[in-house]
């Protein structure tokens, strides 16, 4: 057994020898960033939308709005394959793939306005591609929205104080943008908010047992119909009134919960108490079905790499990036350091004993089948106040896994429950933020395309399109969260931000054969999407076969497998496209190798 420490270490210094020397490299020879060009957060400059920004204010903005739960949540589900995987699949796909995605993709839409990849791929691949790119973006949005749902479900089922302490997240936030609107001053109300969602967590043991307390130990099947119908109605309202502020007092509980993560690791030091692998490298395992090859790729996905990235690189960010030298540490670095919390989500999970982490990942029927005996797990369900065991998805475990990193410390004891709580609403809380934002850019992206045939419908502000939009776009990503289980809806996520993650590589690739000194640059795209390809479509084969149209299987869903193989068909196309425009890009290289300035309408 290993201690933790040893592999915080490891990473710190791979990952700072990387961004050192690969970063540098990739940043400045492959892409030739150059700070005498100008960027369009000062061409476009309009003091709302594009807003040159100081370096590491951007880097701060741009690493919360990737680090979402993914990095949590992945490692988590990845450790049943043991340790050894995971932590090579975060590092290697990390340096390899994540980071260079995120920064080719951030300079690839700074080169044209700050917009979206899909217009990025309709300038640099043509017509068929762009749009290919926008259903591919529309697809991985609605389901992420299902994947991420499907963790928030485990997390507060039969759990009254959590539920509790989330639910009041929402008055409390939207008391807050009321507050903002009207001209309060942010300073205190930041204090009184911050403090009120303390307050809920601490008055959260005090309702189990009484009527409310009942009204709220919710089955899994309600909390699964109540999320989409939350997310309708903040969808359809103001973006001040619930996703601002409630994005907003996220950001301080993820602070807490990352510090929390870098403390237990680092001056506790837990014992690594997993294998460096399990037998169920192989498959049939109760936590994912498949293989260690191709699902530790597809599993971890933020952390190592991830095609949702590409919509915050695509979006927000390169509207903000006030040097192009800057690109270095904003999107590579803020890869990395993503890197290291998918680490510690890793060391957290396996910081449990085996038996306790599949009896908590695992239904109890498939537990019972494991022959397994539970080790510390009676003991923290009793600290922390609630059943533990078949609580799947990922976010009970971490927050076992860190409680329980906690107990070393002898006074912990009395605050166990308290911690649990907190890190499952940090979890839920910041998972809702990613489920107002994600299916608000839902709604835009449907009104985008059926508005090509009833324009109206592209008028944002034009409150029957948003309704009508906004719950299109709740029943599609609902269906998927109560058509499977989180093995088959995690894989859905998976695969499909896998594959937008090799769309991001493709158009990265035609970007750096237009850009670079050399054609071999190229490869710092073409490998990890040659890997990352041939990885996700076997994964999404895999699934279509052994699960979604296997009848004896538990995920057995036509509706699923049908949405793989449109993601993966687009993915061809698009790639088919970019074949053509490289060959010719190679054929008249020395015409396509001196590059270009940012475009301009």
């Amino acid at each position: 057994m290993d201690h933790a420490i040893t592999f915080v270490i490891a990473t710190l210094c791979i990952l700072a020898i990387c961004y050192r020397l690969y970063g540098v490299f990739f940043v400045r020879k492959v892409l030739r960033a150059d700070d005498s060009e100008v960027t369009p957060a000062h061409a476009l400059e309009d003091g709302r939308n594009y807003v040159p920004t100081r370096k590491w204010v951007n880097f701060g903005q741009h690493f919360a709005a990737i680090a979402a739960a993914g990095p949590l949540v992945g490692p988590v589900l990845a450790a049943q394959f043991g340790y050894l995987p995971g932590f090579l699949w975060l590092l290697i796909g990390c340096v390899v793939g994540g980071a260079v995605h995120d920064t080719v993709v951030l300079f690839a839409s700074m080169k044209h306005q700050g917009k979206s990849l899909s217009e990025v791929a309709k300038a640099e691949l043509g017509p068929v591609a762009g749009v290919c790119t926008g259903l591919a973006m529309l697809f991985i949005i609605t389901i992420t929205m299902a994947g991420l749902s499907m963790v928030v479900v485990h997390a507060l089922e039969r759990n009254p104080w959590g539920t509790f302490a989330v639910f009041m997240t929402i008055p409390i936030a939207m008391v807050l943008g009321l507050y903002e609107r009207f001209g309060g001053n942010m300073k205190y109300a930041t204090y009184v908010g911050v403090a009120a969602i303390m307050a809920c967590v601490l008055i959260g043991p005090h309702i189990q047992g009484t009527l409310l307390g009942d009204w709220l130990t919710l089955h899994a099947t309600t909390v699964s119909f109540a999320l989409p119908v939350y997310a309708f109605f903040a969808s359809a309202m103001p973006v001040w009134l619930l996703l601002t502020p409630r994005g907003y007092l996220s950001s301080f509980m993820k602070i807490g919960v990352f510090g929390a993560l870098v403390l237990g690791v680092v001056f506790i030091n837990p014992v690594v108490q997993f294998p460096a692998l399990t037998e169920f490298i192989h498959g049939g395992g109760p936590v994912l079905s498949g293989p260690v090859w191709p699902f530790i790729s597809i599993t971890i996905a933020c952390g190592a790499i991830s095609g949702f990235h590409a919509f915050i690189g695509s979006g927000t960010t390169p509207k903000l990036v006030d040097k192009w030298s800057e690109i270095l540490p904003v999107a590579f670095g803020a890869m990395l350091a993503e890197c290291v919390v998918g680490v510690l989500a890793l060391i957290a999970a396996t910081a449990l004993h085996p038996a306790d982490y599949f009896a908590i990942n695992s239904s109890p029927a498939a537990f019972a089948a494991l022959g397994m005996n539970v080790v510390d797990l009676p003991h923290l369900s009793q600290e922390i106040g609630i059943d533990l065991y078949g609580r799947t998805g990922g976010a009970v475990t971490l927050a076992v896994g860190m409680s329980y990193i906690f107990t070393k410390i002898p006074w912990f004891s009395t605050l166990a429950s308290y911690f649990f709580q907190f890190v499952v609403m940090f979890e839920a809380v910041f998972i809702l933020t990613a489920i107002d934002s994600g299916t608000r850019v839902s709604r835009y992206l449907l009104q985008d395309f059926v508005g090509e045939f009833f324009p109206r419908l592209k008028q944002l502000d034009w409150a029957p399109g948003a309704i009508g939009a906004s719950l299109v776009a709740c029943l599609l990503w609902g269906y998927l969260l109560n058509s499977g289980d989180i093995n088959s809806v995690w894989t859905l996520f998976g695969v499909s931000n896998q594959l937008m993650a090799s769309v991001g590589l493709i158009i990265g690739t035609t970007i750096i054969l237009r850009v670079g000194e050399k054609r071999r640059y190229a490869l710092t795209c073409l490998i990890p999407l040659a890997y990352l390809y041939v990885t996700v479509n076997y994964a999404g084969y895999w699934m279509i076969r052994n699960v979604y149209l296997n009848t004896a299987a538990k995920g057995f869903n036509i509706f699923n497998a049908s949405l793989s193989v449109i993601m993966m068909a687009l993915s061809a196309v698009i790639l088919v496209a970019a074949l053509k425009k490289w060959r010719e890009r190679l054929v008249n290289w020395k015409a396509a190798a001196p590059g270009f300035a940012m475009a301009h309408s």
